[in-house]
């Protein structure tokens, strides 16, 4: 056993022996069927804290010939597989975090001398009868050892692009680093497996990607790896049962990042949540803010702020609930060359501030916990007029359950002209001010946009959840220079009531209009019992 060549099982061990451990043992299967094939390149692209180094740590465990580890699979679900017994303990395996060797170096050039030299000296200790024809070389010295063994090498890099995120700027030495991964991993007899992660996909040059042979799994494009990274809906419901947490508020707070498998028979679509904040609330047994307490707002703030036509304008109207189209092709997978506003919203999404849903094309921020982020990041630059209608929301929403009328039309007046860069021109651009002026509610509520009705669409309901039953639902019907006695009247016309069958108690009907000539919000608000 090696540093870095057959490294053991220690830091699996220790994920099985936590309190809360949730199997995705099935990704084995998907790598087992790579093994020595033309597919054996595999780089899997996720946010912070996704699961990816404890996922590199389960396959060293498996792979890893040094040691026998069938106790720790066989209870896991890949000991149902057909491939399990045939693959389990049966490679070299090398295990690299590239994070650790850049964070011991200075430049670029120090950090793969380094990484070359300490893996040359695990395998002259554990292969002391091969004889290398260049014991400098770290290639021939891995065809030596290969053609002494017969064994091919399973090689893992954990955090392969913390380069691209350390070196933003220096091209000359990214280029250098991939040509390094190309040269020693592609085309190589000695690679059974080369299956690398990290947060960003791998860099491209103009049109083509420096190392092509590998197959991309990423935020925008998961393929049949979607379910592994990450908690499914499934998963967190098992946790909120045991922990005796709420499951509707852990869907609040960390899901929304919608990632679809297409398969043969079928599309699987996956609700991923966000697993180091799910572990977090349930051992903590409290809802909050923990995945992005791996980095500051400031990372956040570094990209919304930066001078794209169109750019906050986006911000805003996501902040408000909208889902904003988008354009991911022109990204260039770096964190410096950005063309558009659709760049940074697409790095965005592969650092986990956004969610992209890949039917229509569109972003949108996933949950309650990244919304937060948003909110303390908008909060220390100018945009004052958007943060001033966040913290003005909770009067707001209290003018509303108070069913003062005069108070929600001049609140919302108010957030109107604090959010100028919004045009305003009809109800959906109304609609996307009354939502962030109305953004405190979702601590309550659950907002639904448009919801589906028997006899049509109400603009906005906010849905108590079940832990704030005792707040009145609320429906809104909005509409643009025209009235807001009419409003109200397409709402009882349309019977949005009915849709709120789960709910027992006050249902506030609101009209809201905005008129055009006096530049001023109308408001009127009706109560039912239900």
């Amino acid at each position: 056993m090696g540093s870095y060549l057959n490294p053991g099982n220690l830091s699996f061990r220790g994920s099985l022996r936590s309190k809360i451990y949730v199997d995705k043992s099935e990704l084995i299967a998907k790598t087992n069927e790579a093994l020595c094939t033309e597919q054996k390149y595999i780089c899997v692209s996720r946010p912070r804290r996704f699961g990816k180094s404890m996922a590199a740590n389960m396959l060293a465990a498996y792979y890893d010939r040094s040691e026998s580890t069938e106790e720790l699979f066989q209870n896991l679900t890949i000991s149902k597989e057909r491939s399990y017994k045939e693959n389990l303990n049966q490679y070299d395996v090398i295990k690299i975090n590239m994070q650790e060797f850049l964070s011991m170096s200075e430049t670029m050039e120090e950090m793969l001398e380094m990484l070359k030299n300490y893996l040359v000296l695990d395998f002259k200790e554990t292969f002391h009868e091969v004889q290398f024809r260049d014991e400098k070389n770290l290639i021939q010295v891995m065809k030596d050892v290969f053609r002494y063994t017969r064994c091919p090498f399973v090689i893992l890099i954990d955090e392969w692009d913390c380069l691209f995120r350390e070196y933003k700027q220096n091209k000359d030495a990214q280029k250098k680093y991939l040509d390094f991964l190309r040269a020693w991993l592609k085309d190589k007899d000695y690679v059974a497996l080369a299956y690398m992660t990290g947060i960003l996909p791998i860099k491209k040059y103009g049109s083509h990607s420096a190392l092509n042979m590998f197959t991309e799994y990423s935020m925008t494009d998961p393929g049949d790896l979607a379910g592994y990274f990450g908690f499914t809906e499934q998963e967190v419901s098992v946790l909120c049962e045991t922990y005796g947490m709420n499951f509707e508020e852990a869907k609040t707070w960390y899901d929304g990042y919608h990632l679809i498998a297409h398969r043969q028979n079928g599309d699987e679509h996956y609700s991923i949540y966000s697993p180091k904040s799910v572990v977090e609330a349930m051992l903590r047994h409290k809802f909050g803010t923990y995945w992005n307490q791996t980095e500051t707002y400031e990372a956040l703030k570094i990209y919304i702020q930066m001078d794209m036509d169109g750019l906050e304008n986006s911000v805003i109207r996501m902040l408000a609930g909208d889902a904003v189209q988008i354009n991911i092709g022109t990204f260039s997978n770096d964190m410096t060359t950005f063309a558009t506003k659709d760049d940074v919203l697409t790095l965005l999404i592969h650092l986990g501030y956004l969610t992209y849903n890949s039917i229509d094309g569109t972003v949108a921020i996933p949950n309650k916990e990244v919304s937060q982020e948003y909110v303390n990041a908008i909060s220390t630059m100018n945009w004052h007029g958007v943060i001033d209608s966040v913290e003005s929301s909770r009067k707001l929403l209290e003018s509303l359950w108070a069913m003062d009328a005069d108070a929600v039309a001049e609140g919302i007046d108010k957030a109107h002209d604090e959010i100028s860069i919004l045009q305003y021109n009809n109800e959906n651009s109304l609609s996307c001010t009354i939502n962030l002026a109305f953004y405190f509610a979702r601590e309550y509520y659950t907002m639904i946009r448009e919801l589906p009705t028997g006899k049509g669409f109400a603009d906005i309901c906010l849905i108590p959840r079940k832990l704030h039953l005792d707040k009145p639902a609320v429906v809104i019907e909005l509409k643009w220079d025209k009235s807001a006695s009419g409003a109200l009247e397409q709402i009882r016309e349309k019977q949005y009531g009915d849709v709120l069958r789960d709910y027992q108690g006050n249902v506030l009907l609101v009209g809201i209009n905005y008129n055009k000539t006096t530049k001023k919000h109308e408001c009127i608000i009706e109560t039912i019992q239900k």
